[in-house]
């Protein structure tokens, strides 16, 4: 690294000439783009930046100002600090509401990096930013929205901010967000990841359920998202039916979500796993009555869910899927019964044969 670069850029930035202080920032900005050494060595810039910010009215001026704060606040727990000391929330706040639609999106973007710190989370809440992030959510631009969703999920982290979220009703616009973007998306994860905790308060999930198309979205993100994604999703449908089975058992089996489900006990997480399994037993018709002649085994469970889904694609895919549990559950009942002391009575292989439970899966 030249020291020099950093004396004339620091020179450039600090200068009272308008050009040479506009070339200083797209230099801060292009050099600390990918470089973390960069980013301490010009630590000095960020009052002349946050200047620039506050007493410039030119967009110009504004947005490379944004950009190299920016970059200077990525991964640099520091510089995110002497950011918001130096007097920066305040205009980047009121660019989330400029009619210039790059400026909002590096506002937003600005407030992304900011709020990945547990210390500038509830200097940003005091700032009330939760709100005005919302109406992004909303009506901004499609990477403002996209950032907007990262950092309400970032904020809501924190204890209190899920209930500033909540008052927002931030749901229907979440959701809108959610059905437009890819399943196996960061977007989608981030969506679903602020779902998963919404889904807890009755107005949430009225409004979820009030959009058409919504539960669907959850559903593909289950099916087809990332592990992180999946997870949320999952949660989210749980917490759903936890709640009130009887009001959103069929909506969710209408979404045709056995399937996916049925992957998850052979493909998904640990808890993932888990967390598909209880839904499954909450899905079927009675799932708090057993039989001698109906035991509580996957197998059962999900038969008697097959048996009322409508549509013959879905209904052959979740019986593939249940030949492959079914078979899943067999090969661990046979590597469990392996790992057991060579001396066997007739009912531990009894036992070891039929252990295709939920718990096994």
């Amino acid at each position: 690294m030249s020291c020099a670069i950093v004396e004339k850029t620091l020179y450039l930035i600090q200068s009272d000439n308008p050009i040479l202080k506009l070339q200083g920032a797209r230099d801060i900005r292009r050099l600390t783009k990918s470089c973390l050494r960069y980013r301490r060595y010009f630590s000095d810039a960020i009052k002349p930046l946050v200047d620039m910010l506050r007493h410039s009215e030119s967009v110009e001026y504004n947005e490379a100002a944004l950009l190299a704060l920016l970059n200077l606040s990525v991964k640099d727990e520091g510089n995110k600090k002497s950011i918001i000391d130096a007097g920066a929330l305040e205009p980047i706040i009121g660019f989330l509401q400029s009619e210039k639609a790059s400026l909002q999106e590096h506002a937003t973007a600005s407030l992304l990096t900011l709020s990945a710190s547990s210390v500038t989370k509830p200097i940003l809440t005091s700032f009330g930013v939760i709100p005005l992030l919302v109406d992004i959510l909303r009506c901004g631009s499609p990477q403002a929205k996209v950032d907007s969703i990262s950092t309400l999920y970032n904020l809501s982290t924190s204890q209190g901010n899920l209930t500033l979220i909540l008052q927002t009703e931030p749901v229907s616009s979440i959701v809108t967000l959610l059905k437009s973007c890819k399943k196996s998306s960061k977007t989608a994860e981030k969506c679903t990841a602020l779902l998963e905790p919404l889904m807890s308060y009755d107005e949430c999930r009225k409004a979820l359920t009030s959009e058409e198309g919504g539960i669907l979205a959850i559903v593909e993100v289950l099916e087809i998202g990332s592990l992180q994604s999946q997870e949320h999703a999952l949660g989210a449908l749980l917490t759903m039916c936890q709640s009130d089975r009887c009001k959103y058992r069929e909506l969710i089996l209408r979404e045709g979500v056995v399937p996916g489900l049925l992957e998850l006990t052979v493909k998904g997480t640990a808890k993932s796993k888990e967390k598909a399994q209880t839904l499954l037993r909450l899905l079927r018709d009675a799932p708090y009555e057993r039989s001698q002649l109906q035991p509580d085994t996957l197998e059962n469970i999900v038969s008697n869910l097959i048996s009322q889904i409508d549509g013959k694609e879905q209904t052959g895919k979740a019986r593939g899927l249940l030949a492959e549990v079914i078979q899943v559950s067999m090969d661990q009942s046979l590597r469990r019964l392996h790992q057991r002391p060579m001396v066997c009575t007739p009912v531990d292989l009894s036992i070891a044969g039929g252990a295709s439970t939920i718990s096994s899966t």
